[in-house]
């Protein structure tokens, strides 16, 4: 795998150390996050975070676990990291750090105080909610070693503060029990109970969301590192009836083991990959209502079927774990209603809310039945995949279906947003794209003409089918191409001067990167030249992946940065998306335009932010800082799937 290791120049700097981010996960879609720094930047960063019903109701548990160290001569020296509201840091651990590393995919950290250096290492048990931490001492000593539990229990999404109701903690042997939720276990637990008043996150900060929250120390665990080679461990795990998990150490050493599996069942051709593929396998989680399901995203993502689906081949196909993705495939067709795939639970409720989520459904099947010749899945979804084609020739929800006129799917309702551009700013959606979107369009002929190779493959006549592949493919190649030399966004739009519903329509030329799916796709309506994809990349492309508009465009916003609504406005108004990067490479190979090199930026940006991972976002103009969620499904999978490709 790549080598994920930093000195003191990167560790003992805030503005390097706190900006990049390291992920332990649990196959649960619970994890441990934190910095290289260890600084708490985030009110979603804790060594323990469970996973509810879904990801997507996950709750903070064991926050911090501050080491200080009793030297022979008596001197205490504070390892932890903590922002305060009044801007001070304090204590400064990170000062003392030495080198950072992953090691088969597990954070290690070792501080140098003199003679004194002592290691820490984080890992998950795979498939429960429990994290260990290790601490060794590598040279010096006898040195004393206490750690503090700095305790909560919140949703992930909020703050606990010290105005409300003092966690309970239930002292037992060997440790405690907070809120009846987790256990604590360790050496030597002493109870102590007092709030840590006014920890600063400045993430939250930045994002303009609540900065501040209050934590409980609940008590400490103490030892004695008498030589090198001596570890002190504390485990913490969700309060159930499961036995104890097995020694710290052992948790260890199984993670390790496994991640080393993963990589090597995925068969990968380089370091690059390799790393990828272990990335990947952070998204593949076992839920309460599913044995295998994908998280979007982390730290505040759950399941999202069109991330899902997009990300499916990189995911799935490319690590070979085909076997899990037919069991997801079988789940998520089970959630068809009216033809429309159910999207996301992270609201609590199952949602029909999306144009295009279906039809990467109808992608994903086609694929998997293409690469791993699993003929058997494609005829027993096949009656699924002709109703999802039938309700969008007949209507469904949202306006969604196909005009007769062309053959071309239209779509689009009041306040909604039914593509991937789909965010909104006071409940209004900055991009609604109402009409007949480029990429929908594209995924449609894909869809159509990859339904009729599997009804054709079960022994069945896809006339019907191959009849709606021509006119819509026609329609397509006769209206997409605009005057700019490149395509059209949209078709049939509501024109500006008119709400929705008037009667007045235009077709919307603003250059955006969703046009790559019409090259890109195996049964892609058209051919991509060389002029036209050069004309796109140089508008669009960055070292991260494309563009969402072009930057001469009057809507153009070049930074992802502020509040909430600023934020959500400029989502997909210039903002990279790594995850379109996948298209691009795609389209490019198909016009035998060289592209080998263009890999270098993302495959850099491995070790640059969400450590080991591609990120959700990035700025829109240079230097391209990262945003979003440092650790992206489809970016990770989509990037993986490219590299995978070329081989």
């Amino acid at each position: 795998m790549i080598d994920v290791s930093f000195g003191p120049q990167v560790c003992t700097q805030l503005t390097s150390g706190a900006t990049r981010e390291w992920l332990v996960t649990d196959g649960l879609g619970g994890y441990a996050m934190g910095t290289v720094s260890g600084l708490r930047t985030r009110r979603y960063h804790g060594l323990l975070v469970v996973a509810g019903d879904t990801p997507a109701s996950r709750k903070v548990g064991l926050v911090s676990l501050d080491p200080a160290v009793t030297l022979p001569s008596g001197a205490r020296v504070r390892l932890g990291a903590h922002e305060w509201a009044s801007g001070d840091v304090d204590p400064r651990g990170f000062e003392l750090l030495e080198r950072f590393t992953l090691v088969d995919g597990v954070p290690r950290w070792r501080w140098r105080i003199g003679d004194v250096v002592i290691e820490r290492e984080v890992a998950m048990l795979p498939g429960r909610s429990c994290v260990a931490v290790v601490h060794r001492l590598v040279s010096g000593g006898p040195v004393r070693l206490d750690l503090s539990a700095a305790c909560t229990w919140r949703d992930a999404h909020g703050e606990r503060r010290a105005d409300g109701p003092v966690p309970r903690v239930e002292q037992v042997a060997g440790g405690a029990v907070v809120e009846s939720a987790y256990r604590l276990a360790g050496p030597g637990w002493t109870p102590e109970g007092q709030w840590w008043l006014g920890v600063h996150h400045r993430e939250e900060a930045a994002r303009g969301l609540h900065p501040r929250e209050d934590l409980w120390c609940a008590g400490r665990f103490s030892d004695t590192l008498h030589r090198p080679g001596d570890t002190v461990s504390v485990l913490a795990w969700k309060h159930d009836a499961n036995p104890e998990p097995p020694p710290a150490t052992e948790v260890v050493a199984l993670a390790r083991r496994r991640n080393r599996q993963v990589v090597a069942a995925a068969k990968p051709a380089d370091d690059v990959q390799a790393t990828l593929a272990l990335a990947a396998d952070a998204f593949v989680v076992r839920t309460a209502e599913s044995p295998v399901d994908v998280v979007a995203g982390y730290p505040w993502f759950g399941t999202w079927s069109r991330d899902t689906m997009i990300s499916y081949e990189g995911l799935f196909l490319c690590t070979n774990r085909a076997d899990l993705g037919r069991e997801l495939l079988r789940s998520y067709a089970a959630t068809l209603s009216q033809g429309m795939l159910a999207n996301t639970a992270d609201t609590g409720r199952v949602e029909y809310n999306t144009v295009d989520g279906t039809l990467w459904f109808l992608h994903a099947v086609s694929r998997h039945v293409t690469v791993t010749g699993d003929t058997d899945l494609g005829e027993e979804l096949l009656p699924a995949l002709h109703a999802v084609i039938d309700a969008h020739q007949a209507g469904t929800r949202y306006g969604i279906g196909v005009d007769p006129a062309d053959g071309l799917l239209t779509q689009g309702a009041p306040e909604t947003a039914l593509t991937w551009m789909d965010a909104r700013v006071y409940g209004v959606p900055v991009t609604p794209r109402t009409g007949k979107p480029v990429e929908v369009n594209a995924l449609w002929i894909n869809g159509l003409a990859g339904v009729a190779e599997l009804t054709e493959l079960a022994g069945r006549d896809a006339t019907g089918l191959w009849r709606a592949h021509a006119q819509a493919t026609d329609s397509f190649r006769g209206r997409y191409p605009a005057p700019g030399g490149w395509l059209y966004d949209v078709l049939d739009a509501p024109a500006p001067a008119y709400p929705l519903g008037g009667s007045a329509h235009h077709d919307d030329d603003s250059l955006r990167p969703n046009q790559l799916l019409a090259w890109s796709l195996p049964y892609a309506p058209l051919e991509p030249d060389e002029a036209t994809l050069r004309r796109v990349a140089d508008a669009l492309l960055t070292p991260l992946g494309p563009r969402s508009l072009a930057p001469d465009a009057p809507e153009f916003i070049g930074r992802h940065r502020g509040g909430p609504a600023e934020r959500d406005g400029g989502y997909h108004q210039g903002t990279v998306w790594p995850w379109l990067f996948g298209p691009f490479v795609d389209a490019c190979r198909r016009a035998k335009v060289p592209v080998d090199e263009a890999f270098v930026g993302l495959d850099a940006h491995l070790t640059e932010y969400g450590l080991g991972s591609v990120s959700e976002t990035a700025d829109g103009l240079a230097p391209h800082d990262a945003t979003g969620c440092p650790f992206q499904a489809w970016s990770v999978a989509e990037l993986l799937r490219a590299h995978r490709a070329g081989r």
